[in-house]
């Protein structure tokens, strides 16, 4: 497959090659299938991160975009050495676009296609360790201000903050502060949910850049408080 200048949205295979995979997850399928992952899964992903990466310096000039797997894509493998879920491979197809380091950043913007349909997200996900690292900042006077007031943008515009796990508030933390419910959080991310035929836009690219625009000011606020 031919890449271009201008990404022309995954093809249709890609998302076939996904449903497929779901409902044949084994090495022995996936073998078999190796030429379709080359040419519907890693060829497209590489050119689509080259596109995201041409159009990142709008958002931010500190984002990274490696068009490469174990870069910005996610390998497909399934990491099973402690899950009860042993089935090998992902049905879905992830990008990372990152600041600086990789592992350290406190924030990143996300993208995912599936058969279910495509995610295009922000912020940090499933990182405990970070959001208690943030509860100074969570309850500081003006910066738990400043969060409160991302969250109550978002939500105006239909998105809301994900991530609530705790049932209890920290007992070292005051709860009467605007952005105080995010103490109960062990992630801080946004995401919009997408159709699958979204995958296949000419305009995927500028949709996802759109998108994550409007996510910038919580992806930013992470960065400066992680």
């Amino acid at each position: 497959m031919k890449q271009l200048d201008h990404f022309a949205g995954f093809p249709k295979q890609t998302v076939t090659f996904l449903r497929n995979l779901r409902a044949n997850n084994s090495k022995a399928w996936f073998d078999e299938h190796r030429g379709d992952y080359d040419q519907y899964y890693v060829t497209p992903a590489k050119a689509f991160v080259e596109a995201v990466g041409k159009k990142l310096a709008r958002l931010s000039k500190a984002l990274v975009a490696q068009p490469r797997i174990n870069g910005s894509i996610y390998r497909i493998n399934r990491d099973i050495r402690f899950s009860k879920d042993k089935t090998p491979y992902k049905d879905h197809l992830d990008c990372l676009f990152w600041e600086e380091d990789k592992k350290s950043s406190p924030s990143a913007l996300f993208f995912r296609v599936s058969p279910d349909g495509v995610l295009i997200g922000a912020g940090a996900y499933a990182c405990p360790d970070l959001l208690k690292k943030l509860r100074p900042a969570i309850t500081h006077e003006i910066f738990g201000k400043e969060l409160a007031g991302i969250a109550k943008k978002l939500r105006k515009g239909g998105l809301e903050i994900h991530g609530k796990h705790y049932k209890r508030f920290p007992s070292d933390f005051p709860t009467d502060g605007p952005a105080a419910e995010f103490l109960l959080h062990n992630s801080i991310y946004v995401v919009k949910e997408e159709p699958v035929a979204l995958a296949q836009s000419t305009d995927l690219v500028d949709r996802c850049v759109a998108q994550w625009k409007i996510m910038l000011p919580l992806h930013a606020w992470l960065i400066n408080h992680g």
